[in-house]
């Protein structure tokens, strides 16, 4: 049902796998024996895209329902058998992709309300700093720089994509090709993340690195105001790909950029130090997968 859901939401078999940790051949293998079972079709696949059936709109709301029923009976057992207490220091950087953060804290907080949990939103190299300097507990950050010997773990990574209004110059220069040039770039103006945010780090490094100098004239801390500026056309903007299928990137353009996948946008989980096994992070960094990825953050725990 998880990878039914997924699929339904990416529309797209790769990313799907992407975010729900397995092989997208798995992935089909497994949505192929759920449709024999059923007999039926639950997706209209394309080249380009993947819908549900009628079949599949059908199963999704009892898909959803399904998935939570389980949740709950999961956290009423473990709040049954472990009573956690004390606190907990989470930070995230804005709209990762690869976790749902603010889901994984309501989760945390049903199973163990006894722990004073505490949020902070920050760029991807503030949260860093806090991690080193141990004033936060467990951090999702998007940036693979100065993380040393602090225990952390890959959650994914993504190509970044260059998003430009619909009657952009650069938009028109490049008619129906999917991909612009280095060069093409060069002159732009840009809209981007406070230097703090992970993708700012990249796009500075690589542009520099191909000896494009750039203007970035619109500095913002929301992905949702950087989106809102593109689209009325006061720049350019290069960010990660799950971005541009935001419902507010609906009417940009979207290019990919020189290379074989671009450059790469890499999210991880970082904790302070060894977290001891009944601590309440060790405790959060349990809900983070199935039991593959449990398995992996054990690296984190002590």
């Amino acid at each position: 049902m998880e990878y039914l859901l997924a699929v339904a939401e990416e529309r797209h078999f790769t990313r799907a796998a992407e975010l729900t940790g397995i092989s997208q051949s798995g992935l089909s293998s497994a949505i192929r024996s759920l449709e024999e079972e059923l007999g039926t079709p639950l997706f209209d696949r394309t080249t380009r895209r993947v819908e549900l059936t009628e079949a599949g709109l059908v199963l999704l709301p009892h898909a959803r329902q399904m998935i939570a029923q389980a949740v709950a009976a999961r956290d009423a057992v473990v709040t049954a058998s472990r009573e956690v207490t004390g606190s907990l220091r989470v930070g995230s950087e804005q709209c990762l992709g690869f976790v749902d953060v603010v889901g994984l804290l309501e989760r945390f907080h049903r199973r163990h309300p006894r722990v004073e949990t505490h949020f902070t939103q920050a760029g991807s190299q503030d949260l860093i700093a806090l991690a080193r300097a141990g004033n936060i507990d467990v951090a999702f950050v998007a940036s693979t720089k100065h993380l040393g010997a602090l225990p952390h773990r890959t959650l994914g990574e993504e190509s970044l994509v260059l998003l430009t209004a619909p009657n952009h110059p650069l938009a028109a220069s490049s008619g129906s090709r999917p991909e612009v040039t280095w060069r093409q770039l060069e002159g732009a103006d840009f809209i981007d993340f406070t230097p703090s945010w992970g993708v700012r780090d990249i796009n500075d490094e690589r542009l520099a690195a191909q000896g494009v100098s750039r203007r970035v004239r619109c500095t913002v801390n929301d992905v949702h105001t950087l989106l809102d500026l593109v689209g009325r056309g006061l720049g350019v903007a290069i960010v990660p790909q799950h971005v541009s299928a935001k419902p507010q990137a609906a009417g940009l353009r979207v290019f990919t950029l020189p290379g074989t996948a671009g450059p790469s946008w890499t999210v991880s989980v970082v904790s302070t130090a060894r977290v001891p096994v009944d601590a309440p992070a060790a405790h959060l960094l349990e809900l983070l997968g199935d039991a593959s990825a449990a398995t992996e953050t054990r690296a984190l725990v002590g």
